[in-house]
C-alpha cells in the first residue's frame, strides 16, 4: 500500500513540475500573466466541478479568509512564474519552498530547527551572491512567492475549520479567476498567441492543479500525513530536473550545493521527531501545515 502511494505522490509531484515547465513555454506569446490567468481559470473550472461550493450559503465569516486566500493565489502565482521567467524554473520552486519551511520552524523551539533555518537562510545568501548574472528581482519574487505560501498556511488553518472539504479553495479559485479575467483577456487580445500557446498554458493548469489534487486524496490513504509532508522535500529537486529537461536550465555547482542545503533543512526538520511528549501536538500541527502547503501550490 505504502509503496502504491510513494509512486502516486512522486508523480503528483513531477505532475506538479512539468505543468509548470509547459506553462514556461508559452511565456514568449503570453507572458507570466498570462499564463497564470489561463491556469487560473482552469483551476477554477476544474475544482468547482469537483468540490461543487455552495457559493449562495457562504456566511460573511466565511467569505472573509476566502478572499484573502483568493488575494494570496493571485500574487503567489504571478510572482512564482515571473520568478521562473527570470531565474529558472529550480531556483523559483526552492525559493517558494522557504515558506511552509519558516512556518514549520517558527512554530518549533528545537536547537535543531534553529540549525536548520540557519543553513537555509545561509543557502539564500549563497543564490543572491552578487555576481554580472544576478537578478535580484527574479530572487525578490521568489521569496514574496514564499511569503503567499506561508500565509496560505496559516489561512488555511481558519478556512479549514469554517468550511467543509476543499470548497474553501476552490471559492478562492473562482475569485482568484475572476480577477484575472480582464488580465487574461488583456493579453490573449494583445499577445494574440497561437493555439499551441494556449494550450500550453491550459496544460499547465491541468497539470499543476487538476492532477496533483486529484491524485493527493487517493494517495493520502494510502501514507500518513507526516510522511506526505516529509515527501514534499522532493520538489525543488524535481524542479531543477524539469527545468533542465524541458526549459534547458542549467544550475552551477555553488547553486546546486544551495538547493541542496534547502532541502536538506526542510527534511531533517520533517522527520526527526521531537522528544519532548509536550510538543508532539506541535509536531503534528507542523506536518498538518506542511500538507496544507503542498495543497496551496497545486490548487492555486
Amino acid at each position: 500500500m505504502r509503496a502504491k502511494g510513494v509512486l502516486m505522490m512522486l508523480g503528483s509531484a513531477l505532475s506538479n513540475q512539468v505543468g509548470a515547465a509547459t506553462g514556461a513555454l508559452a511565456f514568449p506569446a503570453l507572458g507570466p500573466a498570462g499564463v497564470v490567468a489561463v491556469r487560473q481559470w482552469v483551476a477554477a473550472i476544474l475544482l468547482v466541478g469537483i468540490t461543487r461550493p455552495r457559493f449562495r450559503t457562504f456566511t460573511r465569516r466565511e467569505w472573509e479568509p476566502v478572499l484573502a486566500l483568493a488575494a494570496v493565489y493571485a500574487i503567489m502565482n504571478l510572482t512564482l512564474y515571473t520568478a521562473i521567467d527570470r531565474i529558472g524554473l529550480g531556483l523559483a520552486v526552492t525559493l517558494e519552498f522557504l515558506g511552509p519551511l519558516a512556518v514549520a520552524l517558527a512554530a518549533s523551539r528545537r536547537r535543531l530547527d534553529l540549525y536548520c533555518a540557519l543553513a537555509a537562510g545561509a543557502a539564500v545568501v549563497v543564490l543572491m551572491r552578487p555576481q554580472p548574472t544576478t537578478d535580484y528581482f527574479g530572487i525578490a519574487l521568489g521569496l514574496v512567492a514564499a511569503a503567499c505560501w506561508a500565509c496560505y498556511i496559516l489561512l488555511n488553518r481558519t478556512l479549514g475549520n469554517r468550511l467543509p472539504s476543499a470548497q474553501g479553495a476552490a471559492a478562492a479559485s473562482t475569485v482568484s479567476a475572476i480577477v484575472y479575467l480582464p488580465i487574461g483577456v488583456l493579453m490573449l487580445l494583445h499577445h494574440k498567441p497561437t493555439l499551441q500557446y494556449v494550450a500550453y498554458a491550459v496544460v499547465a493548469g491541468v497539470l499543476s492543479s487538476a492532477v496533483p489534487f486529484l491524485v493527493d486524496l487517493i494517495a493520502l490513504r494510502r501514507v500518513p500525513t507526516g510522511f506526505y509532508g516529509l515527501f514534499m522535500s522532493v520538489n525543488p529537486l524535481l524542479a531543477v530536473l524539469v527545468g533542465w529537461a524541458v526549459l534547458h536550465q542549467t544550475l552551477g555547482p555553488i547553486e546546486w550545493l544551495a538547493v541542496a542545503t534547502i532541502i536538506t533543512a526542510n527534511t531533517v526538520a520533517a522527520a526527526v521527531p521531537v522528544s519532548r511528549p509536550a510538543a508532539h501536538p506541535a509536531g503534528a500541527t507542523r506536518a498538518r501545515d506542511v500538507l496544507g502547503a503542498e495543497s496551496a501550490e497545486q490548487v492555486g
